[in-house]
């Protein structure tokens, strides 16, 4: 007589938005991945560094396959993203201009630095930013801001999401019940990059308060 196979995780194995992540991947399966990755984008308290490895887990317990699961996440990255991007496009150019002026501390000049800087990297910056926390769901902003050409931020964005779900995706696939180391040390890392933020805006705001 065989020993049957391990049945599936249940929501009653996890709690929180793990449950919930895995619940949903359960009742939709693929699709329930990629809208779990895709609320990401729009609202970054859900961070992909737990639901990607999660993604791992459920293919690694059977809900899907591996493919199925890194095809699955990466579209909902790029969807996520997208939505983003057209929010940005909507805000237009001139309207954050002129928001960007009456910002305490910044002016429109700072403004039309940084949108210089997009229009000679953004390329780059949506690829790597879509590798860096916080920034994943910030970099569509300017983006869609500046009009990209909506076909080169999709190359980019599709890239950028595919490197970095899949190592999260395969390291959860890979460590089974222990996904969560994942989620551990990347949220280390997210505080450095938190940390780092934080530091270069106060180092900015002293030295817009000593120029004044």
């Amino acid at each position: 007589m065989t020993a049957s196979a391990a049945p599936p995780a249940t929501t009653g194995e996890l709690t929180g938005v793990a449950g919930w992540a895995v619940g949903l991947m359960e009742s939709l399966g693929g699709p329930g991945a990629a809208l779990v990755v895709g609320l990401d984008n729009l609202f970054p308290p859900l961070p992909s560094e737990l639901v990607l490895p999660l993604a791992g887990f459920a293919a690694g317990r059977g809900m899907f396959s591996l493919t199925a699961a890194l095809f699955w996440t990466t579209l909902g990255s790029v969807a996520g993203a997208v939505v983003v991007y057209v929010l940005g496009a909507l805000l237009g150019h001139d309207r954050t201009r002129r928001l960007a002026g009456r910002i305490p501390l910044v002016g429109t000049a700072d403004y039309d630095r940084t949108a210089a800087w997009f229009a000679r990297h953004g390329g780059k910056a949506v690829f790597f930013g879509r590798m860096i926390p916080v920034f994943r769901s910030l970099v569509s902003v300017p983006a869609g801001v500046e009009r990209m050409p909506f076909g080169r931020f999709l190359l980019f964005t599709t890239a950028g999401s595919l490197i970095w779900n899949t190592g999260f995706v395969v390291a959860g696939y890979l460590l089974g019940e222990n996904w969560a180391l994942v989620e551990r040390y990347a949220t280390a890392f997210q505080y450095v990059v938190v940390a780092a933020v934080a530091a270069a805006a106060g180092l900015f705001v002293a030295r817009r308060i000593k120029a004044r």
